[in-house]
C-alpha cells in the first residue's frame, strides 16, 4: 500500500480508556475503508498496554499524557492526570503533527474525543481540521445539553428525573459524570460539560 493514493489522513485521538479507545478504532477502520489514511494515536502507556497488530490499512502512533509507565494509575488525582495529559499531549500531538508533515501523507483532520480539547487547538496551530467525535449515545449528549444550558440544575435533588424526549430516569440512569457525589472533585462533573460551551 505504499503507492496508493489516499483522500486525505485522519489522526483519530480518543480519551485513553476501553470505552473511547474501542469506538474510535472502528471508526478509523470504517475511514480506512473509505480510502483515508488513518492513524490511531493513544498514549504510550496504552500502546504498550494493547501492543496494536501491525497494519498497512490502519496506522498506530503514540502520543504521551505524562505518565507512560503507569497511566492514569500512575497520577495522584484526575485533575493531575487531565492537566498533565493537556500540557504534554499537547506538545507530543505536535510533534506528531510534525513527524507527518513532510511525508506523502500529512495529517489533514483531527479526529479528536471532546475529553480532550486542547486538541483542536494543537490543530488550528497546524491549520489542520478538527472534528470532536462523541462516543457516548445521543442520549447522553442530550443530557449534557440540559445541564450546560440550565435546563437541569445540578446537583439533582429529587427522582424521577424527566427530560423531555427521554424516558423517565432515576439517579443511576444518569451518566456518571451527572451523579457523582464527591464534591472534591468538580473537574470530574464539568470536564465533559465545558466542551458543549
Amino acid at each position: 500500500m505504499e503507492n496508493k493514493a489516499y483522500r486525505g489522513h485522519v489522526l483519530a485521538l480518543p480519551y485513553p480508556s476501553q470505552g473511547h479507545i474501542n469506538p474510535s478504532l472502528q471508526f478509523s477502520k470504517r475511514l480506512v475503508s473509505k480510502g483515508l489514511k488513518a492513524t490511531l494515536a493513544t498514549t504510550l502507556f496504552i500502546h504498550n498496554t494493547m501492543q496494536p497488530p501491525s497494519s498497512s490499512s490502519l496506522q498506530f502512533d503514540t502520543i504521551s499524557d505524562g505518565y507512560d509507565e503507569g497511566g492514569f494509575t500512575q497520577a495522584e488525582s484526575i485533575h493531575a492526570y487531565l492537566n498533565r495529559m493537556e500540557t504534554i499531549g499537547s506538545k507530543t500531538l505536535a510533534n506528531l503533527i510534525i513527524k507527518n508533515k513532510n511525508t506523502a501523507n500529512p495529517i489533514d483532520c483531527i479526529i479528536y474525543d471532546p475529553f480532550l480539547p486542547w486538541a483542536l487547538e494543537v490543530a488550528k496551530k497546524f491549520g489542520i481540521s478538527g472534528v470532536a467525535f462523541f462516543t457516548q449515545t445521543c442520549a447522553v449528549n442530550f443530557i449534557y445539553y440540559h445541564v450546560h444550558h440550565g435546563l437541569l440544575k445540578l446537583p439533582i435533588t429529587s427522582t424521577p428525573i424527566s427530560i423531555p424526549g427521554l424516558p423517565v430516569l432515576e439517579l443511576e440512569d444518569m451518566p456518571s459524570f451527572i451523579n457523582v457525589l464527591d464534591r472534591t472533585q468538580p473537574t470530574l462533573r464539568w470536564c465533559s460539560i465545558n466542551f458543549l460551551a
